[in-house]
C-alpha cells in the first residue's frame, strides 16, 4: 500500500512562494503518475497539477500555469509543487495523490491513494 504525506504548507502573503512536498512510504510510487489537488472551504476538490512517471510530462490547472511547477525525484520517492506569485484564491488544503496510470492524469477518478493534505493560506 502507498502512504502519502504532504508538507510545506503555511501562511504567506500574496505574491510570495511556497514549496509543497509529498513523500511516499510503503510501496513506491515511482512508476505512477502523481497529482496535486486542492479544496477550498465550500468548494469541490479540484485538480491543480500532475506529473507522469518519469517527470517528462506535466499538466496544470489554467489558473496556475506559469506560477506553479510540479516535479519529482524518483530516487527520493518525492514529488514537489513549487508555488510562486501566490494569490488569496490559492488558499486551500492541498493534497497529493498517486494515479493508477503512469501518465500525468487530470481526472480525479484515476487517482487511487491520497494524503491527508496540507493547509495553504494566502493573505492579501
Amino acid at each position: 500500500q502507498v502512504r502519502l504525506e504532504e508538507s510545506g504548507g503555511g501562511l504567506v502573503q500574496a505574491g510570495n512562494s511556497l514549496t509543497l512536498s509529498c513523500i511516499s512510504s510503503g510501496r513506491t510510487f515511482s512508476n505512477n503518475g502523481v497529482g496535486w489537488f486542492r479544496q477550498a472551504p465550500g468548494k469541490e476538490r479540484e485538480f491543480v497539477a500532475s506529473v507522469d512517471w518519469n517527470g517528462g510530462n506535466t499538466n496544470y490547472l489554467d489558473s496556475v500555469k506559469g506560477r506553479f511547477t510540479i516535479s519529482r525525484d524518483r530516487i527520493k520517492n518525492m514529488v514537489y509543487l513549487q508555488m510562486n506569485s501566490l494569490k488569496p484564491e490559492d488558499s486551500a488544503i492541498y493534497y497529493c495523490a498517486t494515479s493508477r496510470r503512469a501518465t500525468a492524469s487530470t481526472a480525479m477518478n484515476t487517482y487511487q491513494y491520497w494524503g491527508q493534505g496540507t493547509q495553504v493560506t494566502v493573505s492579501s
